[in-house]
């Protein structure tokens, strides 16, 4: 599963990028593009298992 709070964006609100970065809805920030391959599966990485911001807005313990 693709994270549901990831978005691409093209801009910040004050200026536009070249390329779109990602942004996590939960963190309200972008993101490193390590942590994108967290949230697209790369790497058999996975959300819920591997992302503190989705775990918490999970609300997901780490033992789980």
């Amino acid at each position: 599963m693709t994270c549901p709070h990831l978005e691409y964006r093209e801009g910040d609100g004050s200026r536009e990028f070249e390329t779109a970065r990602a942004f996590c809805t939960v963190a309200e920030r972008f993101v490193q593009p390590v942590r994108a391959d967290i949230c697209t599966e790369r790497y058999d990485l996975d959300p819920e298992a591997d992302c503190e911001y989705f775990r918490e807005h999970e609300g997901l313990d780490w033992d789980e």
